[in-house]
């Protein structure tokens, strides 16, 4: 079973089903929407896209639809319920009788989400997949995708981080506080974009209290524990990457679906939105090709299948083994958006200028103060002369504004890191794949295979360009 429509498990699908295509089947959870079924989510948002194009070709229309497609059992759900939210209950007696390996890769990434949504997908989720898991007699693994920590090895129950200000992370209580501020609400005359302000800032509050950066890590670190105790029924796998970045050779080459992190900041520069890059220099941006994250999952899968019941750890990065500094992916942008410039909305190409590094926190406020603030008071001052006419504007520029500061905050972390993150495990991995003589190829994983600046000039930006912009 794959858990949710997400890039990783969409290219977990895509390959499983082009080399094992004598898989018996494969129950696809995805989440209905009031305007379209699970079949039509499966048809437009999985089948009929780019990423499946190399099947199509390889089999036919004919033979994709009739013999591969079959294959795929879509399934109305969400793991944020108990049963993943499956109403039917003779599929779900179907899946607890045949199911022998589950793989969940459901999660929100935002790093300021709200809070209650966060938790229940990718805390409560994880506890729902573990209980189904449970029901599952075939079951030989549960294959978990979740985020980095610099240590390569489980967390344990109420475990917290250096630095925390709380010695036991408890998620009873964490749920029982959730569940306060929601009821404070009834009888608050809160909007909607209110109480999600509030429950953003409760989730980073409550991370950086446990000592984590922000939300999402610390909602997927709470995920991992709860998986803790399930290694003395199953084996347990837990795949932890980093920044996935577009495929480096599967199906085919630059492959990507959305805006991550990293790209988001590649269109801001080359849309003429981003005149500066906040960060060390000489931080490492540790990042890796989703069809990598995808080849260590199946690798995983394949040596972990009947072995004695154990939770395993698999960090799936660079930073150890091939380290790339931000100060070269912000060239590289440079020369990339410089020989491609993206267009603007008349077509005409946007020309760039070399960007400006802010290499501490303070000469980013500094530039902001400078450079954005005064224009804020004038705007707010002019608002006032003009009774409000302008209103609109300034509380747009001082959101903008606002939102580029919150932001700074929440990637800090990151942009400033120096973290390498442990692979052992992972190179260990990689060694059974030749002691067992596996297709090193097919099932290739090792970030040293990667010459970063061709891969993000002529694979990874290309990659954006086309899938993402359609430029």
């Amino acid at each position: 079973m794959a858990n949710g429509c997400t890039v990783g498990n969409l290219l977990f699908l895509e390959k499983i089903l082009r080399v094992q295509p004598n898989v018996k089947k494969i129950f696809l959870l995805i989440r209905e929407t009031p305007k379209r079924s699970v079949e039509q989510r499966l048809q437009e948002e999985v089948v009929d896209i780019e990423l499946f194009r190399v099947l199509r070709e390889k089999w036919g229309e004919e033979d994709f639809n009739s013999i591969l497609l079959p294959k795929i059992i879509p399934v109305s759900g969400d793991v944020s319920h108990e049963n993943l939210g499956i109403v039917n209950s003779e599929l779900r007696e179907e899946m607890w009788r045949e199911i022998d390996i589950i793989v969940n890769s459901a999660a929100t990434t935002k790093f300021d989400e709200r809070y209650d949504v966060a938790f229940g997908i990718n805390v409560l989720g994880a506890m729902h997949v573990q209980d189904f898991a449970s029901k599952c007699p075939k079951l030989e693994m549960l294959l978990h995708v979740s985020t980095g920590l610099i240590p390569e090895k489980p967390l344990h129950m109420g475990e917290t981080l250096a630095g925390s200000e709380i010695p036991i992370l408890d998620m009873d209580e964490e749920k029982k506080i959730i569940e306060e501020r929601l009821k404070g609400f009834l009888t608050q005359k809160l909007t909607d974009k209110e109480i999600s302000r509030v429950m953003k800032d409760l989730g980073v509050e409550r991370a950086m209290l446990h000592g984590w950066p922000n939300t999402y890590v610390f909602t997927k670190a709470m995920g991992e524990m709860v998986l803790e105790k399930f290694k003395e029924k199953v084996n347990v796998v837990i795949i932890r990457p980093t920044i996935i970045t577009s495929t480096y050779k599967e199906p085919f080459p630059g492959w990507i679906e959305g805006l991550r992190t990293l790209d988001s900041i590649f269109v801001a520069y080359g849309k003429g939105k981003l005149k500066f890059f906040v960060g060390d220099p000489q931080s490492t941006l540790d990042m890796i090709p989703g069809d990598m994250v995808v080849n260590c999952m199946i690798t995983a899968i394949a040596t972990h299948s009947n072995n004695k019941h154990d939770l395993c750890v698999y960090h799936v990065g660079s930073s150890r083994r091939n380290p790339m500094k931000y100060e070269t992916i912000k060239w590289l942008m440079h020369h990339y958006l410089t020989e491609n410039p993206l267009l603007d909305s008349k077509g005409k190409p946007i020309r760039i200028g070399k960007p400006t590094t802010l290499n501490t926190m303070a000469s980013f406020h500094n530039y902001i103060a400078i450079h954005y603030l005064p224009f804020l008071k004038v705007l707010k001052l002019i608002n006032i002369m003009f009774c409000n006419y302008f209103e609109i504007l300034y509380t747009n520029a001082r959101r903008k504004i606002n939102h580029a500061l919150r932001l700074a905050e929440l990637y800090k972390p990151y942009l400033f890191s120096q973290a390498i993150f442990d692979d052992a495990n992972t190179e260990n991995l990689r060694m059974t794949i030749q002691g067992n003589n596996m297709n090193m190829d097919m099932l290739n994983f090792d970030p040293k295979s990667i010459q970063w600046d061709e891969y993000f000039v002529k694979t990874h930006f290309m990659g954006i360009a086309k899938f993402v912009l359609n430029d």
